[in-house]
């Protein structure tokens, strides 16, 4: 049975599309290709999550460093419910581990806390070196960490910190 395509306008517009369709899938197709051996790019985590779990390792080698120079100031145990002070400290640190800046992002306004929180970063210093890839175009890494203060002065540090109690005292 012969079509006379002028007669079918339709039918004739479809004709591209299953072509277009055609191509769309080969491409598609070579796409998908994953050489042997090499695992398929959606098991590999993106980018942004391995950095992000390089930072919270780094975060954490911080905070073991500040623990471990500054153990008079450490709370063991479980910090009480109703904390006295939550202060929040931004900082700096170049690629040598060097302790550039720090400073009280968000405190309640214990002027004693801060100070404790600030003094404890900077008898730490110098902090480990943070891995390359962490660096920012300047050879530095900004970082936050909150200090958690019981009534007693002590502090954990949210990176380390244990759960809080549930019941007031």
């Amino acid at each position: 049975m012969n079509v006379d395509l002028r007669r079918l306008p339709s039918l004739r517009a479809r004709e591209p599309r299953r072509f277009v369709m055609l191509g769309a899938l080969v491409v598609a197709t070579a796409c998908t290709f994953t050489p042997p051996g090499r695992p398929p790019a959606a098991l590999l985590p993106p980018p942004a999550a391995v950095n992000s779990y390089t930072l919270d390792q780094y975060r954490n080698a911080i905070a073991h460093r500040i623990v471990e120079r500054n153990p008079s100031y450490v709370l063991n145990g479980t910090p009480q419910a109703m904390l006295r002070s939550l202060v929040v400290v931004s900082f700096t640190v170049d690629s040598a581990g060097r302790l550039v800046s720090s400073s009280v992002y968000r405190t309640n306004g214990d002027d004693q806390a801060e100070a404790t929180a600030l003094a404890t970063l900077r008898r730490a210093a110098p902090l480990p070196p943070p891995p390359p890839k962490l660096l920012n175009g300047r050879g530095q890494v900004e970082i936050m960490e909150d200090w958690l203060f019981n009534d007693n002065g002590k502090f954990q540090l949210r990176s380390l910190a244990t759960p809080q109690a549930q019941v007031l005292d």
